[in-house]
């Protein structure tokens, strides 16, 4: 790495020119400038008069050397700004020995450019007047006074290094709320401090303090915005303070990252930032991180997670008159109270691209086992390592950062702390007395048993928190760029768009010549009918050869005699021409007169057979009559393949959606549908070739996107899952589905902070749609309420398993197939399911998080199942429910059960284990109906019907009148041939007010139990509900059936005519067709029924037996007799 020159280099600051200005007298007073810089004088300039329009040229030129090897360094540079004083000269009166000055304003110059990489930066500050200073009245052109100020270095402080790895970190505290009722305004003073420790160099912390706190009586809320202020005391001008262009501008509880950040919260947050006390600060604190620091920051965000920031409560020692020097020894002196800690999550910084978290926290007694438990930190800022800052605690004191101390984490390096001095070098001989040693368990002297901390239990009985906002200058974890992430999809998948068609070329020169052809016939049927239209209308069909013959010659000769023969080729002309360009590509003189010959001889053909063609179009064959064709709508080819699926016709299924797709080639939809399909059958190479083919259609669409990535995932593509789930993230960043997917593709991984990251924004989306549907759904009412109320039991919990006050989350990996991930759900639910039976009560229950009680740090992942890395497999199924079934879908959703929804509509059931196993897992999840019935679905897919039934036994135990668990239980009574019972379900199923989610399949089934148990009358009714609903083949097949064995052959006919028209390759349609025509006497009907039936091949022997056996009742039907 590039080192910084040890030499010290030099800080110049110019002041060139001050404008507006006026003094104490007169209109040209005398004015100079004093620079501060760390409580150091830089110096004074020259006494330079006002001119009358405000302006004075100083030409001032201070400086301070930069060193960062113990002199000023980098930090001071970043939170400590040059103060430049303004003061005015008085003239002198008879018998004044010396010069009255009055200082007129103090103008603020921060330095933080020269940490952005600049060596020299221009600006013109304002300039802030003192207390009854002439400047708080503006001089008649109404602009505030200022300075033009230079600042300038040899060379960057700053290496290339420094620039690019380093950051800088800015720690704002806002204020502490509902703080106990002991803080009272009146009394001794107290010194309202709170600290935190972060790296600067490299493994050594830097700590960070804000002092004197304000506290305040409740009434009403902090305005905002307001300025941020700089954390220095002894600031002459009160304008001053304020940190130019930074403010506190607040934002909603909900999009805070804190643990007061629920709907719940807002009533309690609103009481105590209106009516309660409060300790306001409104300090910003800024250090500068080197390269090694930013490395050692993330590394202690990722192994503690949690951050102690420390609260304390130290009273005032005034300095008595006459010994400013001298310390005055009290009782309360040395003595911390209310010894608090807040827990800051500081994991969101790990996010990708987030630069800044902000929110609101809970005060906690500090007790040292429970903040080593958490955090991982050894030492108390306050207690251990800055306990000499209590001595210093006068009034009047220097309110400014700890001079920069390194202080080692290890704790045999630790040595006491030294008191230093103003310019932050240790004193030598003074030490810090009565810190804890590190061998003895002893706590200090005046300090509360490490155990037991009853003031700072105060805090918890009060609820009292802090809000608090850490601000980093670049992201620690970068975030990739939308563009980058559309530029990689298209090198993946370049967009395919459709090809536009030529509007010229040889189709179109044909289509031209019929246009005219048509045109050209009707005139010419206009002028028949001009000449002859009496005439035929008169004769009618009575008009015999001769006559026709005859008004030919007539209508000919006229033609050529009025010219209008001649107009028709002139009008045919061109439209041949171009066919003769275009289709013949003819553009040359021909070589030979027999040349010529032939081609006029092949091109009168193309003429003539493109006339007859034209004609034809125009004036159609009524003799013949026209075939009637039902057209198909690609919805019904939808419906019939999900039928053949169903039916495990996987063939006829492809066939379906294959027509579709030739169709409409143009339709994402179809290309989805088809890829799910081919999920279904395991193909999975197909399936990612019909995804990206979707996607190369749209790469904006969210859904194809997300199945590219989840088949990225089951081929092990792991990069390529990564840019496509990434990129739906940004398309559509409300999307829940996206980021919960994202989220176990980065548990895939072992990225735990990035999978809580996506978890953690899924469920924050998924509350915002709740809260908005709640809204959406009380405007619609007209009813008027309270929201935050009513949704207070679906956002106590984070759908993803996060409680009140912690942020735990549960990691679980997908074992390699969906036989291990059942098995392992099949014993906790049978556990599960036995405590059940002996209590009431759910079988996950809500923890909040206790700090009090001795636990590991939040955020921990219990690893419940070990895995392999392998997509898992499919078992054959013998049924798949409609891909857009939800399951009784209650009012409180988890992002879990939203993803398995998802996939079961895609039918991506290899990816669905893993996301079970989580829906298990999540405290606000858990076995619920929807759970038990997605997972009696997977068995079902497996055939293994003892575990299906067990779990819809367990669905039904939780909603019993759910229509969707009875049609579930048809299903897989059907499906193992136990069809009275099937019978009872859907007979259940169909009878409920509420339709389930899918009813075709169930009267389907219900229609064919009645039909083999002879009740014909249900099972037309039941079919016909069917064909009113949606219908297909099977469905006019089945009421063809009802009605033929109920004797209404021409009801049967019309039904089998209309099955057969959607399908005529279901050869059980021909059958009953023959039976039909049979039974009413048409042999040739029959015949043809009877040979498409055994072209087919009838598979049904006893319907074949029963047509034979009618055939030769009647002696007719079959040809081979």
């Amino acid at each position: 790495m590039e080192q910084v020159p040890s030499t010290g280099r030099f800080v110049q600051i110019t002041v060139t020119e001050g404008y507006d200005l006026k003094g104490f007298k007169g209109d040209t007073p005398v004015t100079f400038i004093r620079a501060e810089f760390n409580q150091v004088v830089l110096g004074d300039s020259a006494k330079t008069t006002v001119s009358p329009e405000g302006s004075a040229k100083y030409n001032f030129t201070s400086s301070f050397e930069f060193n960062p090897e113990g002199g000023i360094t980098l930090d001071d540079l970043a939170h400590k700004p040059v103060f430049l004083t303004v003061t005015e000269v008085l003239p002198k009166e008879k018998k004044q020995k010396e010069e009255k000055t009055l200082i007129l304003g103090q103008a603020v110059v921060d330095l933080l450019p020269l940490l952005e990489g600049q060596s020299s930066f221009q600006t013109t500050v304002p300039l802030h007047p003192v207390q009854g200073s002439p400047l708080e009245t503006p001089r008649s052109s109404a602009k505030q006074c200022s300075l033009e100020v230079k600042v300038l270095v040899a060379e960057p402080l700053l290496t290339t290094a420094q620039i690019s790895g380093g950051n800088l970190l800015k720690v704002t505290l806002e204020a502490a709320y509902s703080v106990p009722e002991s803080f009272i305004p009146t009394g001794p003073g107290q010194n309202y401090m709170v600290g935190l420790q972060v790296p600067s160099l490299g493994e050594k912390d830097y700590p960070i303090l804000f002092k004197n706190g304000t506290l305040k009586l409740g009434g009403e809320r902090e305005p905002v915005p307001r300025p941020k202020k700089w954390p220095i005391a002894n600031i002459l001008a009160p304008g001053a303070n304020n940190i130019p262009d930074a403010f506190i501008v607040g934002g909603p509880y909900e999009e805070e990252e804190g643990e007061l950040n629920h709907p719940e919260d807002s009533e309690f947050r609103n009481q105590a930032e209106c009516i309660k006390k409060r300790i306001i600060w409104d300090l910003e604190s800024r250090c500068y991180l080197d390269p090694s620091a930013v490395v050692s920051f993330q590394k202690r965000i990722a192994d503690c997670r949690l951050w102690p920031v420390e609260i304390t409560r130290v009273p005032l020692v005034t300095v008595p008159k006459g010994k400013a020097g001298k310390t005055e020894k009290t009782d309360e002196e040395g003595q911390l109270s209310f010894h608090g800690v807040a827990y800051v999550n500081m994991v969101p910084l790990l996010y990708p691209g987030v630069k800044r978290i902000r929110g609101a926290f809970h005060v906690y007694p500090y007790l040292d086992s429970v903040v080593h438990e958490k955090t991982k930190c050894l030492l108390s800022l306050f207690r251990d390592i800055g306990h000499h800052l209590i001595h210093n605690n006068k009034i009047g004191g220097i309110n400014s950062l700890l001079s920069k101390q390194a202080v080692s984490k290890n704790l045999k390096e630790d040595k006491p702390v030294k008191e230093k001095d103003i310019d932050g070098r240790p004193r030598p001989g003074d030490v810090a007395p009565s810190i804890k040693s590190q061998s003895s368990d002893t706590p200090l002297e005046g300090e509360p048993p490490l155990s037991h901390n009853p003031e700072g239990q105060q805090y918890v009985e009060a609820g009292t928190y802090i809000v608090l906002e850490i601000q980093l200058d670049k992201a620690l974890v970068p975030k990739r760029m939308p563009e980058e992430l559309a530029r990689r999809v298209k090198e993946m998948i370049p967009p395919r768009p459709p090809l536009t068609r030529r509007t010229g070329g040889a189709q179109k020169a044909v289509s031209d010549y019929h246009t005219q052809i048509k045109n050209i016939s009707r005139a010419i049927l206009d002028e028949y009918y001009r000449m002859f239209g009496k005439q035929v209308a008169k004769l009618e069909s009575d008009m015999d050869s001769e006559t026709l013959e005859e008004q030919k010659c007539q209508l000919s000769y006229e033609l050529n005699c009025s010219g209008k023969y001649f107009a028709f080729k002139e009008q045919l002309k061109h439209a041949v021409v171009k066919i003769v360009r275009e289709k013949y590509l003819k553009t040359t003189s021909f070589e030979s007169q027999e040349e010529l010959q032939t081609f006029i001889s092949e091109l009168y053909v193309f003429l003539v057979d493109q006339m007859h063609v034209a004609l034809n179009q125009t004036m159609p064959d009524d003799v013949q009559g026209t075939i009637a064709t039902i057209f198909t709508s690609s919805e019904q080819l939808r419906l019939f393949a999900f039928e053949a699926e169903v039916n495990e016709n996987f063939e006829m299924a492809a066939a379906y959606y294959k027509e579709r797709l030739v169709r409409e080639p143009q339709n994402l939809d179809h290309w989805l549908d088809y890829g799910a399909f081919c999920l279904l059958t395991e193909d999975n190479i197909k399936a990612q070739e019909c995804f990206r083919k979707a996607l190369s259609l749209n790469q904006s669409h969210i859904h194809s996107l997300l199945l590219c990535g989840v088949l990225a995932v089951l081929l092990e593509n792991y990069e390529q899952a990564e840019i496509f789930f990434e990129d739906a993230t940004c398309l559509e960043p409300t999307n829940v589905v996206a980021w919960t997917l994202l989220g176990l593709y980065y548990e895939i991984q072992n990225n735990d902070i990035r999978m809580e990251m996506a978890f953690h924004e899924a469920s924050k989306q998924l509350q915002a749609q709740m809260l908005q549907a709640q809204v959406t759904k009380q405007k619609s009412a007209g009813v008027v309420e309270d929201i935050e109320e009513r949704g207070k039991r679906e956002s106590s919990l984070g759908p993803w398993g996060i409680t009140n006050g912690s942020a735990t989350a549960i990691k679980v990996e997908a074992p390699a197939g969906p036989g291990a991930a059942l098995s392992i759900l099949d014993k906790f639910l049978e556990e599960s399911s036995k405590l059940q039976s002996d209590s009431q009560e759910p079988i996950l229950t809500t923890q909040t998080w206790d700090p009090s009680i001795n636990q590991k740090p939040s955020n921990t992942f219990i690893k419940e199942i070990p895995t392999k890395k392998e997509a898992s497999k499919c078992q054959d199924s013998s049924a798949f429910l409609h891909p857009g079934l939800h399951y009784g879908v209650s009012q409180t959703t988890t992002i879990f059960m939203e993803t398995i929804r998802f996939l079961m509509k895609v039918k991506a059931v290899q990816y669905v284990h893993r996301v079970l196993a989580h829906e298990l897992l999540c405290p606000q999840g858990g076995p619920s109906c929807e759970y038990y019935l997605v997972l009696a679905q997977t068995h079902i897919l497996k055939k293994d019907f003892a575990k299906a039934e067990e779990y819809l036994q367990q669905a039904a135990q939780m909603d019993y009148l759910n229509p969707n668990v009875w049609g579930l239980k048809g299903h897989l009574y059907f499906l193992s041939g136990n069809h009275s019972e099937a019978k009872a379900c859907y007979e259940r199923t169909i009878s409920f007010v509420v339709d389930a989610s899918e009813m075709h399949f169930i009267f389907l089934r219900l229609g064919l139990i009645y039909l083999e148990e002879k009740e014909y009358e249900k099972a037309k009714k039941t079919y016909m509900q069917a064909c009113k609903r949606s219908p297909s083949c099977l469905t006019w097949l089945g009421l063809g059936i009802a009605c033929y064995r109920l004797e209404e052959l021409t009801e049967a006919e019309d039904a089998l005519s209309e099955a057969n028209a959607l399908n005529n390759h279901n050869a059980e349609v021909w059958a009953y067709l023959a039976l039909v025509c049979l039974k009413v006497g048409r042999q040739l009907e029959a015949e043809q029924a009877y040979k498409y039936m055994i072209k087919l091949k009838l598979k049904d022997e006893a319907l074949l037996a029963e047509i034979h056996t009618l055939q030769e009742t009647v002696g007719f039907g079959n040809p081979s007799f």
